[in-house]
């Protein structure tokens, strides 16, 4: 395992850009279970291990249960999600595997039925940060809180 590199020292502003605009989404219109399901499953898609637990432990602290966050990864097939939130995890899926395929017209038009264009942005935005926070753990390997190096 490789020693951690601590980004946010190194280039702090940066590092503050991204973080302003995690400030506009927690005070956008989405609701914050959907940004952290979101965000476990993007998070999941990059392997990105520091995402997955820090949005995982603050989905169970916001009132997510265990049992939706243990099939997350299977969410084509699980009944426990809402149209609303399968919405959105196809978006953040066709956004995040952006190289496999397209964008087409019909998952937007899907997806724009259940957000307005403001939830809509923001939500883009959203699988944006994610994306980005993702490729910044995967590079320089932040440790688990309560990890030692």
């Amino acid at each position: 395992m490789r020693t951690s590199i601590y980004h946010g020292e190194l280039a702090p502003a940066a590092f503050q850009g991204l973080l302003q605009v995690s400030k506009h989404l927690r005070a956008s219109g989405l609701e914050s279970s959907l940004r952290e399901l979101v965000q476990v499953r993007v998070s999941q898609l990059n392997g990105c291990a520091f995402c997955m637990d820090m949005h995982a432990t603050d989905a169970l602290k916001g009132g997510e249960s265990q049992r939706r966050l243990n099939v997350l990864a299977a969410w084509h097939e699980a009944p426990l999600f809402t149209p609303r939130e399968r919405a959105a995890l196809a978006w953040a899926e066709a956004l995040t595997l952006l190289s496999r395929h397209e964008v087409d017209e019909a998952l937007y038009r899907e997806t724009a039925q259940y957000f307005t264009e403001q939830e809509l942005v923001d939500l883009t935005y959203a699988i944006a940060l994610i994306n980005a926070w993702n490729r910044l753990g995967v590079a320089f390997q932040p440790d688990l809180p309560g990890e030692s190096a």
